[in-house]
């Protein structure tokens, strides 16, 4: 007879689930000039004004492709995801989507703007979009899934989802911190 596994998680309320930030992946741009200034703060988890100012002259007046003003786009929006600006930061990961469509970043912090709006299902449904193009930090889409699944009700996929996102960064200490809170029970 199969065994049964089955997911519980201590009682939280959608705010303790919103305290597990959704987390951004941030699109690498190289070079000199504030691009890359820009890029660097939102690698570095950075979500001041003066970094978002500096994505701003980045995008107005730096030459750069298309690619690399999409990624800047990416990575203000996240500055201001950050900010909890979440209509400013999809209007940013919208035009990142309109100079590249491929972009799988824009999608993923799309959704996890949506995620810490509580649309959950929509969040889902964006980070999917992007992670089906591809990003350079997947980690942090499973993580994003993870929050999303267990706002939901959803403690298995929930669970999943964080097993993965330690799976892909093992280093990452927030899924681990958040599997803490898991029971895991053969049935």
């Amino acid at each position: 007879m199969p065994s049964k596994i089955a997911f519980a998680t201590a009682a939280l309320t959608v705010a303790s689930i919103i305290a597990a930030t959704p987390a951004s992946g941030a699109a690498l741009v190289l070079g000199a000039g504030l691009a890359t200034v820009c890029s660097k703060a939102a690698i570095s988890g950075r979500n001041d004004l003066k970094s978002i100012d500096n994505c701003t002259l980045a995008i107005e007046t730096q030459a750069m492709g298309p690619r690399d003003r999409a990624g800047t786009f990416v990575n203000r929006g996240i500055l201001k995801l950050r900010r909890a600006a979440y209509d400013d930061a999809r209007s940013d990961f919208a035009n990142a989507l309109r100079l590249s469509p491929d972009l799988g970043e824009a999608y993923v912090n799309w959704g996890a703007s949506l995620i810490a709006e509580q649309k959950y299902a929509e969040g889902l449904s964006e980070i999917d979009r992007g992670m089906a193009l591809g990003v350079d930090e997947p980690e942090k889409a499973w993580y994003n899934r993870a929050i999303a699944y267990e706002a939901m009700g959803d403690p298995k996929q929930a669970y999943l989802a964080y097993q993965q996102a330690i799976a892909l960064a093992p280093e990452w200490q927030a899924p681990q911190l958040q599997l803490t809170r898991f029971t895991v029970q053969r049935k």
